[in-house]
C-alpha cells in the first residue's frame, strides 16, 4: 500500500486513519467474539466453528456495527463542527452524549436482533448492554481525543518551526541591512545630487526609495509602530509603483483618523499590498485598483486589501509562492492567533481580510 495512498484525504480525513478506525473495530469485534466463544465452552465442541459467519454477526458483528455508525455523527459533531471548543467544553457535552449513544444503542440493537432472529440479554442481565457500551464509548473517544490532541501538537510544533525558520531569515536579512546604512543613505544622497536639478521629479523618486529603505530598517529593530507610520511606508510604495504603472493603477485608502495612533506590526501591509500588485494587477494591460480599508470594531482592528485584479482560483497555494505573503500570515498566527482570510472580490480580483 503506497505511502501517498495512506494519506490521502477524504473530507479531511486521511485513509490510514480511516483504515485504523476500522481496524479498531473490527479488532474489538474478533475479540468479542472469541471471548463469548471460549466461555460457552466452544473450544471444546468441534462442530462449533470459531469464525462461522452467523455466529460472528449474531455475537459481535452487528453490536459493533451500530455502534460505529453511531460513533460518526458523534465524531463529526465533536471534531468538526465543534473544532473550535475547549477540550473541558466538548468534555461536559459527552455527559449528554455517552447515555444517548448507549440508550440509542441499546433499543437499535435489540429491535434488529429480534428482527434478525439473533438473541440479546434480557432481564436484569440487561445491565450488562448499559456498563459495556459505556465502558466502550469512552474508551474510543479517550483515543480520539488523544489522537486529536496529538494531532494538534505536531501541527503546533511544525508552525513553530516554520516561524523558527522564518525569524531567523527576518534576522538574517535584518544583519544585511543594518551591514552600513549609512553607505546606503550617502549613495541615495550622491545619486540625487548628480540629479540636474530640471529633473526633480526623478529627486523626489529617489528621496522615496531612501525612505522605504530607512523605514524597513526601522522595522527589523522595533516590535511595533503607529498605523500612521506603517500607511505612510505603505503609501510612499506605492507611489513609486504609480510611477511604473502610471493610469493603470488606482489607489483608495479609507481609514478613520481616530485609529492612526494605533500600534501594529511593522511591514504588515507592504507585502499584502505588493502581493495585490504583482500577482493580480501586473498582467492586466488595464491594470486596476488597489484598495486599503482599516477601522475599529470592538477592540480591534480590521483590515482589508483588495485588488482588481486577476484573482486567484487555489488560494491555499498561494503561501507557496511568496516568502512576503507567508511571512505575514505566519506572524499574525503566532502573535495574534489570527489568520489571513483570502476571498474573491466583486467583480473581479481577490480581497484580504484579518484583523488584530
Amino acid at each position: 500500500m503506497s505511502v501517498s495512498f495512506l494519506n490521502k484525504q477524504i473530507y479531511g480525513i486521511r485513509n490510514r486513519e480511516l483504515i485504523a478506525f476500522v481496524s479498531f473495530y473490527l479488532g474489538f469485534a474478533i475479540f468479542y467474539h472469541v471471548t463469548l466463544w471460549v466461555n460457552r465452552g466452544g473450544y471444546l465442541n468441534a462442530n462449533d466453528v470459531l469464525f462461522n459467519p452467523v455466529t460472528f454477526m449474531d455475537d459481535s458483528g452487528l453490536d459493533y456495527f451500530l455502534k460505529f455508525i453511531l460513533t460518526i455523527p458523534i465524531w463529526y459533531l465533536l471534531f468538526k463542527r465543534l473544532k473550535g471548543w475547549t477540550l473541558s467544553q466538548r468534555l461536559v457535552l459527552h455527559i449528554f452524549l455517552l447515555p444517548a449513544f448507549v440508550v440509542i444503542w441499546q433499543q437499535l440493537y435489540y429491535w434488529a436482533s429480534e428482527a434478525i432472529g439473533f438473541g440479546h440479554l434480557a432481564g436484569r442481565g440487561q445491565v450488562w448492554d448499559i456498563y459495556i457500551p459505556s465502558l466502550f464509548y469512552v474508551l474510543q473517544f479517550g483515543i480520539i481525543h488523544s489522537y486529536n490532541y496529538y494531532r494538534e501538537n505536531q501541527r503546533k510544533l511544525m508552525l513553530e518551526g516554520e516561524l523558527r525558520t522564518a525569524a531567523l531569515k527576518s534576522e538574517l536579512s535584518a544583519l544585511k541591512a543594518q551591514l552600513n546604512p549609512h553607505f546606503l543613505y550617502n549613495i541615495f544622497n550622491t545619486i540625487s545630487a548628480s540629479v540636474p536639478s530640471e529633473q526633480e521629479k526623478t529627486r523626489h523618486l529617489i528621496a522615496e526609495l531612501s525612505d522605504l529603505f530607512r523605514y524597513q530598517l526601522k522595522a527589523s529593530q522595533v516590535e511595533s509602530v503607529t498605523l500612521r507610520d506603517e500607511l505612510e511606508f505603505v503609501k510612499k510604495y506605492l507611489d513609486l509603483e504609480k510611477e511604473r504603472f502610471k493610469e493603470r493603477l488606482e489607489i483608495e485608502i479609507d481609514v478613520e483618523n481616530d485609529i492612526m495612533d494605533e500600534k501594529v506590526p511593522p511591514m504588515l501591509l507592504q507585502p499584502l499590498v505588493e502581493n495585490s500588485i504583482k500577482h493580480g494587477l501586473s498582467s492586466l494591460i488595464e491594470g486596476g485598483k488597489i484598495s486599503i480599508r482599516i477601522k475599529k470594531t470592538g477592540d480591534k482592528l480590521a483590515f482589508e486589501i483588495a485588488d482588481t485584479g486577476i484573482g486567484i482560483e487555489n488560494k491555499e497555494r498561494i503561501f507557496e509562492k511568496g516568502i512576503g505573503l507567508t511571512n505575514t500570515k505566519l506572524r499574525l498566527e503566532k502573535m495574534y492567533q489570527t489568520t489571513l482570510m483570502l476571498t474573491d472580490n466583486s467583480p473581479q480580483g481577490l480581497k484580504i481580510n484579518f484583523a488584530i
